[in-house]
């Protein structure tokens, strides 16, 4: 793997970890799309690594949202009540909301995994986002905040996120559409959607760091790893920033034309290479 083809799978993941437009999907088909061939040695541990630099930009846009309810938490539970105050009640509904994907993830890892090497189904499955965000759009009322959030809602949005394990359903256009779905404002959809990829980015980071301290890192990883880490940081928070902007006025069907556009082109062009 290059200095630049690292570049740019580091961008491409900050950008579409947080777009709805699905990451797992670009970072199979991009390479595929162009031809790259890199060292099956590399993928892995530059995956898992630049995977957890995307953590970096939601940690430091909602920080304020994180220490209210890191606070708000730990003053009910030395009262006994954890969940009392709303920051409380809202880091309960994140922990709650995780809970589908970590268990289906350990379930089906082997299953999902399978799917990361077949380009034409990862493409199929971008018309799947297409649908959910532009359900959401149609169907939703958009107009209840987060803290009128329900055990229901929680739930329907953690087992959206489940979906996401696919490479090719968006784990941020799944949650954000079933948010819609649910009836809350778009702003308050992408805000919970944003606050719950912190645990499963973590998850899923520490499961595959396990899987990495088995296989071990290459040395000439190193340079490549923190060009994409750094560049996923940045594009990262990038994408968040445009897009809580975006949301206040503008609808997400856009990324629904999108994701079927890149769906349609991919099933294209695997049939023009036979």
């Amino acid at each position: 793997m290059t200095w630049f083809q690292a570049l740019i799978l580091g961008i491409i993941q900050g950008l579409t970890e947080y777009l709805p437009v699905s990451s797992s999907a670009h970072l199979v088909l991009v390479p595929w799309l162009l031809g790259w061939r890199s060292d099956e040695r590399l993928v892995f541990p530059f995956d898992v690594l630049v995977h957890w630099g995307t953590l970096v930009p939601v940690l430091i846009y909602f920080r304020h949202d994180l220490w209210a309810i890191l606070a708000g938490g730990w003053a009910g539970l030395r009262k006994g009540v954890p969940f009392a105050t709303p920051e409380g009640r809202l880091g309960g509904w994140i922990l709650l909301a995780t809970v589908p994907a970590e268990i289906l993830g350990l379930l089906l890892k082997r299953s999902i995994e399978a799917v990361f090497l077949q380009p034409v189904l990862v493409g199929a499955l971008l018309f799947g986002t297409a649908g959910l965000l532009w359900l959401g759009e149609r169907l939703g009322r958009r107009e209840r905040d987060l803290g009128r959030m329900t055990v229901g809602d929680a739930l329907v949005i953690g087992f959206a996120q489940a979906l996401a394990l696919l490479p090719g359903i968006s784990r941020s256009g799944a949650t954000m559409a079933a948010g819609l779905g649910r009836g809350f404002l778009r702003p308050e959809a992408a805000r919970f959607s944003f606050l719950l990829s912190i645990p499963a980015l973590l998850g899923a980071g520490l499961v595959a760091l396990g899987d990495l301290y088995r296989i071990g890192l290459p040395p000439e990883a190193m340079t490549p790893i923190l060009i994409g880490f750094l560049s996923a940081a940045l594009s990262g928070y990038l994408a968040i920033w445009g897009l809580m902007k975006m949301v206040r006025r503008r609808s997400l069907r856009p990324f629904a034309v999108y994701c079927a556009g890149i769906g349609a082109l991919t099933l294209m062009l695997s049939l023009l290479r036979g």
